[in-house]
C-alpha cells in the first residue's frame, strides 16, 4: 500500500496522559454502547457520563460536545482500516481486482462486526453533515489502489485515479446505507460490495462512452 497510509510513530506517553486517555476511552466506549442500544439522538451526555462513572463535567474535558463522538468514531475506523491494510505487506504487486476486494473485505468486516453501532453512528454522521464537511479519506485509499494499477498497465493511463476513487467511495457508502436500512439477513455486505465492484471494473454494457451517439450526450 501507499506509504501515506502508514500512521506516524507514536510518542512516549506519561502516566498523567495515560490516565487521561483511559477516561476518554471509557467515555467513548460507554457512548457507543448507549448509541447502539438507544440510538445517538436519544442518548444524553448525562447518560454517557453516568455509564462511564464520571462527572458530567469530565465529559466536556474530553469532548466539547456530543457530536465530537462522531468524529472520534470516524477516526477510529480510519485507524482500523489503515492497520488492516498494512497488516500483510507484500513486495509483490497486487492486481487491481484483488487489491480492491481486500479493501472492501476489510471495510465489510469492520461494519459487520458492529452492525448496530454502524447503523446508529452512520445515521448520526450523515445528519451532522459530515459527508460534506470531511475530507473524502476513502477516496484517497481507493485512488492509491487505482494509481498503482495504472502504473502497472492494468488500466488505461487516461483513467483519473481521483475520479475513480470518488466512484468507488460512492459505491461503498451507497451499499453501506442500503445494508444499514435492510433487515440483517437481507444481504451480505461483503458479497454486495464485491458484486458492485465487479460492475465498476467490467462495466455495464462493455462498450466505451465514446460509442454513444452525439445526440445522446446530454443523457451522460
Amino acid at each position: 500500500m501507499d506509504e501515506r497510509l502508514h500512521p506516524p510513530h507514536e510518542p512516549v506517553v506519561g502516566r498523567r496522559e495515560r490516565n487521561k486517555q483511559k477516561v476518554r476511552g471509557r467515555l467513548y466506549t460507554a457512548a457507543l454502547e448507549l448509541f447502539s442500544e438507544k440510538g445517538y439522538e436519544h442518548t444524553s451526555v448525562d447518560e454517557i457520563a453516568e455509564a462511564a462513572d464520571v462527572a458530567r463535567g469530565t465529559f466536556f474535558n474530553h469532548f466539547q460536545r456530543k457530536e465530537d463522538l462522531i468524529s472520534a468514531w470516524g477516526e477510529e475506523r480510519r485507524e482500523r482500516l489503515r492497520a488492516e491494510l498494512n497488516a500483510s505487506p507484500t513486495d509483490k504487486h497486487e492486481c487491481l481486482p484483488l487489491a480492491l476486494d481486500r479493501c472492501m473485505r476489510i471495510l465489510a468486516e469492520i461494519n459487520e462486526g458492529e452492525r448496530k453501532t454502524t447503523q446508529s453512528m452512520l445515521s448520526a454522521w450523515v445528519k451532522a453533515g459530515r459527508p460534506l464537511q470531511e475530507e473524502p479519506y476513502l477516496t484517497d485509499i481507493f485512488a492509491c489502489v487505482i494509481e498503482d494499477a495504472r502504473s502497472h498497465g492494468e488500466i488505461p493511463a487516461s483513467v483519473s485515479a481521483r475520479r475513480a476513487g470518488h466512484v468507488l467511495r460512492d459505491v461503498y457508502f451507497g451499499t453501506l446505507y442500503r445494508w444499514c436500512q435492510e433487515p440483517a439477513d437481507a444481504f451480505e455486505l461483503r458479497a454486495e460490495l464485491h458484486a458492485a465492484c465487479d460492475i465498476v471494473l467490467n462495466g455495464i454494457t462493455g462498450r466505451s462512452w465514446a460509442a454513444v451517439p452525439a445526440g445522446h450526450a446530454a443523457d451522460r
